[in-house]
């Protein structure tokens, strides 16, 4: 049986979620953008909500909240904010699922607890100047001397990295291997020979830290290796899968926000002596706009149900990010559009909202990875 109504739980989540980032988030997103400033003082509101673990185990001081549950606050938040989004999704998808599902009963004690409740931030890191969506060539190594590992090499593009205090870093164990070699890794920002490099200076999502990463024989325990030695490659995949479906949430939430300031903007302009929204060229992209909304929800929604289910859902939430990410893009842009030249000045939203959608068609790999990653299920290869 088919249901697309979500539970009394969920949509109570789902409301209070978008109750909080309107009220909390939207107000200050403007200008965080504008300052290129992350709020350590709304990643401690979204942690006072427990959003930052919300899929982390009751046990370690999580929610234990079901992937559905967990996109649906991932839309709102970045319906307010996707930075703020980005900082959600990051804490989860891409930091707490790689440690509770890899890392050893001390890795979860040590990272998880601080983690759900915002007194630590982690990020992760698998990009470098030379290996992006060829992980192959991964140049960060990992050296076993006995007593732990030596880590050298460099991040660059990583969320959060300037204001995280641990870090996931994957880094190859042996060379010659190529993906076969990767090894995963918790690394404390403590470590000696662990240090931050140059804070980018973005396009979009503005608000949210990215920085880069540098390991210079960086010691770290022999107990801070998630799993073991050559199942970095696996472990990086099978986090970006789920990462995936944050970002087709993402997507939904920052185009609701375009679409929604397209509708008041075109019933209160008005030309030729009638408002826009009653021009038939204008109701029709504000019908594309909203099918395109509909169609990411149902995507992404797909993927986080088989997730849940326990059945396989990488195609579908490559399908999600892909299909959600250019959608975000063709929203924004019709949008700004329909705003004419008051859309490409900043004292209207559109703007902001068209700069921050260009990034969810690169980051947790690109869209010509998604359309490699589909194509491999659709042929069997």
């Amino acid at each position: 049986m088919i249901d697309f109504k979500l539970t009394p739980e969920q949509e109570l989540i789902r409301k209070t979620a978008a109750e909080f980032a309107m009220k909390v988030i939207a107000p200050k997103a403007a200008d965080l953008d504008e300052k290129q400033e992350f709020s350590m003082e709304l990643t401690q509101a979204l942690a006072k909500q427990g959003y930052l673990g919300i899929i982390v185990p009751p046990e370690y001081g999580g929610a234990g909240a079901d992937a559905l549950t967990y996109a649906l606050i991932i839309e709102e938040i970045s319906k307010a904010c996707v930075a703020q989004g980005v900082t959600m999704s990051l804490s989860n998808s891409l930091v707490a699922y790689p440690i509770k599902t890899y890392g050893t009963d001390e890795l979860k004690k040590k990272y998880l607890p601080p983690l759900a409740s915002g007194e630590k931030l982690g990020c992760f890191a698998l990009t470098e100047p030379n290996a992006g969506s060829d992980s192959s060539n991964l140049e960060t190594t990992a050296t076993d001397d006995g007593d732990g590992w030596v880590l050298n090499g460099n991040k660059i593009f990583i969320s959060n990295g300037g204001v995280s205090d641990f870090a996931v870093v994957i880094a190859s164990t042996k060379r010659s291997a190529k993906i076969r070699g990767l090894s995963a890794f918790v690394v404390d920002k403590s470590c000696p020979g662990f240090t931050v490099g140059v804070e980018e200076n973005k396009l979009g999502i503005r608000a949210s830290n990215t920085a880069e990463l540098v390991f210079q024989n960086c010691r770290i325990p022999k107990g801070n290796i998630l799993s073991t030695p050559g199942r970095g490659f696996r472990i990086a995949m099978d986090t970006l899968d789920g990462g995936r479906i944050g970002v087709g949430a993402q997507a939904c939430g920052l185009a609701r926000a375009a679409y929604d300031a397209a509708i008041k903007y075109a019933k209160e302009r008005k030309q030729f002596g009638s408002a826009l929204v009653d021009y038939q060229g204008i109701a029709h992209k504000l019908a594309e706009m909203k099918i395109d909304i509909e169609t990411t929800r149902l995507l992404y929604w797909k993927a986080a149900w088989l997730k849940d289910n326990k059945k396989k859902y990488a195609k579908a939430a490559a399908m999600a990010k892909l299909y959600g990410s250019e959608m975000g893009t063709r929203v924004c842009h019709q949008a700004l559009q329909i705003h004419g030249g008051y859309g490409f000045i900043k004292d209207y939203p559109v703007e902001r909202y068209y700069r921050d959608a260009r990034i969810l068609e690169l980051y947790e790999g690109t869209s010509e990875v998604q359309r490699l990653v589909i194509a491999s299920y659709v042929l069997g290869v």
